[in-house]
């Protein structure tokens, strides 16, 4: 009968290959098929628990692991690879005529007769980045960009986080010795139109199409987006090394692909002739609104391999391949007027008020100016007769001006120097692009604003989720920020879904956030470019909201850590008289916060700086991080290579992967009391 420690070990590893297999499935059922069967909070509660098995049980970690997919990203820029074969381009046809003189060429190359049927591959020409993926005996060893076609970058650590492409080749047997696969990786439409979203309700510039997306996508160095990573697609259309022997053709290729476990260009078809190879672009362009990809025309490609061979390349292109474009999506209109909205976070975002046009299929009535710069180097005016796009065949965007059709008397647009929504004055910081209300309680953002208050590093109002808030705003019981603290019992109990236990906890808790840490209070008032980081910066310099709030922007950017632009913005938040109105009311109604202690220089902890991530099993984080500075230590928000020490508890977050990346150290609350002299 096997010892007790024996049976522990095989349910850790039975439990290890269920896990994998899990996670793999769940990961696939949410990037790739849109239907997430558990919670986020669930994959990663999943997640760290494998991390944990595996790293007591390393024997038990296979290359298709979802742990392996994260890694840390390249240290010093793109290593760069120059590829075995070159990376060749594809020669364009823009019209019938080209494509029928593109196979007359091909004919005389392979000197065949006029009764001899050519066939021909078709497959969408996917519009995203090109990637070589390089497999050793079945297992992704390297992943690198196109580059100039004969040397690119090494991005092997981003594309192993794409989810539709396989870590480990699921042929049976797996090929041995190199596979070279070439591919598009591309970004699904519905996954670009709200990635774009979100950068917009961030003040940050949208993509201008998918395609751009993709690409910059790939190559993230730093502040890595793993979710955006995880949505990307690899589509594989070629196999350059380690091709099996008994492959043929073309079609043939795309066959061993998909058994592989890869993507293939969806709806590849083979044409019988060069008639047939026209009648599937006419299908594919009339379809191409039905794809969730982005594609901007069809590829056709000889199909037998060896009169590929026999064709041969050009020093740019092949001879035996031609991508034929579909026709642009473009069309003229007139700009009836420039509107300006107010976003959730403040940003002012410029947009053209269109006469009706069909584009693509779609009708188009307003295009995003993005920015005043956008509108500046457009020169667009009220009247101008424009031609619009849609970018990416997807999002309405002003291509140009026909300035020689400009009415007399137009006049240039200007931003408005006061939002739209509130008349609070405007703010554009150096170096930033977008124009902001920097109203606290502007009726455009007030919804954003309360959300962000109540978050966990900001006031921590438990409770106080999206589906309250907005009761809460179109109800008329919340206004402005203030309000919250306002709020009765009895108004409480008339909002759907809250009942008596609900409305105290809420109650119980908004009382809680009426005496919140400077560096708590300055993260709620959603300063710009006040993170945690520069919060407790300046909390821990001026000590109180009031000396902050009388301070100079020269005072302010005398901080270290501090620069000029974070300065301005600070300033010019206190220099709105809605917000020092807001303040005021606040204190009114006992919101204040409390006095920051400054630093000590001498203590046990002198010179170190923490981190802290989980629940602690007695300290909360606001006590850990009272006792750190009172011995002398510094508490940062994020870690860094500047960083001592990780204190982490139950439930950590991403700060524990990023500290094991950075092999920095790892200690529990034991040890930080130890530290500390208190245990």
């Amino acid at each position: 009968m096997g010892s007790s420690t024996d049976r522990e070990r095989k349910q850790a590893l039975e439990r290890i290959r269920w896990l994998q297999r899990e996670l793999n499935r769940h990961a696939r059922l949410y990037y790739l098929e849109d239907r997430p069967e558990i919670s986020d909070a669930e994959y990663d509660r999943l997640f760290r628990e494998l991390q944990e098995l595996e790293t007591r049980y390393p024997e038990a970690v296979v290359p298709d692991s979802p742990t392996q997919r994260v890694g840390p990203p390249p240290a010093e820029g793109f290593r760069p690879v120059r590829h075995r074969t070159p990376m060749l381009s594809l020669e364009n046809a823009f019209s019938e005529e080209e494509f029928r003189a593109f196979d007359e060429r091909v004919r005389r190359l392979l000197d065949l007769g006029p009764g001899h049927r050519l066939e021909y591959t078709g497959e969408p020409k996917l519009d995203g980045a090109g990637v070589e993926l390089l497999y050793e005996d079945g297992v992704l060893a390297v992943g690198s960009t196109r580059g100039d076609g004969r040397v690119g970058e090494d991005v092997t650590s981003n594309v192993k986080q794409i989810w539709s492409l396989p870590l480990v080749l699921t042929a049976d047997p797996p090929p041995r010795g190199t596979v070279s696969i070439r591919g598009e990786v591309v970004l699904p439409i519905p996954a670009f139109e709200k990635l774009n979203r979100e950068r917009l309700e961030k003040g940050l510039e949208p993509f201008a199409n998918p395609r751009n997306a993709a690409a910059g996508s790939l190559r993230q160095l730093h502040d890595i987006d793993r979710r955006r990573l995880a949505l990307l697609r690899f589509y594989a259309y070629q196999i350059t090394e380690g091709l099996p022997s008994r492959v043929r053709t073309q079609m043939q290729v795309l066959e061993t692909l998909r058994s592989w476990g890869l993507l293939t260009p969806p709806d590849a078809g083979l044409c019988g002739d060069v008639d047939a190879a026209l009648a599937y672009y006419r299908r594919m362009e009339a379809r191409r609104e039905g794809y969730d990809v982005e594609m901007d025309g069809t590829v056709f490609k000889v199909n037998r391999l060896d009169y590929q061979e026999r064709a041969g390349n050009l020093p740019r292109s092949p001879r035996w391949a031609i991508a034929f474009k579909f026709p642009p999506s473009q069309e003229t209109t007139v700009v009836e007027a420039i509107e300006v909205s107010v976003g959730r976070t403040g940003a002012l975002t410029p947009v053209a008020r269109l006469r009706p046009v069909r584009v693509g299929g779609v009708t188009i009535t307003h295009a995003s100016l993005h920015n005043e710069d956008e509108v500046e180097r457009l020169d667009v005016r009220v009247g101008d007769t424009v031609v619009v796009q849609r970018a990416g065949d997807v999002i309405p965007q002003i291509v140009t001006v026909v300035k020689s059709r400009r009415p007399a008397g137009t006049k240039k647009f200007r931003m408005p120097d006061r939002c739209p929504v509130c008349r609070a004055r405007t703010v554009r910081l150096e170096g930033e692009a977008v124009t902001r209300c920097p109203n606290l309680d502007c009726p455009a953002q007030i919804k954003n604003n309360l959300l962000h208050v109540a978050s966990r590093r900001a006031l921590d109002i438990d409770g106080l989720g999206e589906k309250l808030v907005d009761q809460l705003v179109e109800r008329g019981l919340v206004r402005r920020i203030s309000d919250l603290f306002t709020l009765r019992r009895e108004q409480l109990l008339e909002l759907d879904r809250m009942g008596e236990k609900s409305a105290d906890n809420l109650l119980r808790s908004i009382e809680r956030a009426r005496r919140p840490t400077l560096a708590r209070m300055l993260i709620a008032l959603g300063i710009r470019h006040v993170g945690e980081g520069v919060a407790e910066l300046l909390a821990r310099h001026f000590g109180s909201l009031e000396a902050l709030a009388a301070a100079s922007r020269e005072e302010i950017e005398a901080v270290p850590g501090v620069g000029p632009v974070i300065a301005e913005s600070v300033v010019r938040f206190f220099q709105e008289p809605r917000n020092r109105e807001e303040l005021e009311r606040l204190g009114k109604l006992g919101v204040r916060p409390r006095e920051e202690r400054k630093p000590r220089k001498s203590g046990p902890l002198a010179g170190r700086t923490f981190v802290l991530t989980g629940t602690l099993p007695h300290l909360s984080r606001e006590e850990a991080r009272e006792r750190i500075l009172a011995a002398g230590g510094r508490v940062a928000s994020s870690v860094s290579r500047k960083t001592d020490f990780v204190v982490a508890g139950e439930n950590p977050g991403s700060k524990l992967d990023r500290a094991r990346e950075l092999g920095i150290p790892v200690i529990d609350e034991a040890e930080l009391l130890r530290r500390l002299g208190e245990a």
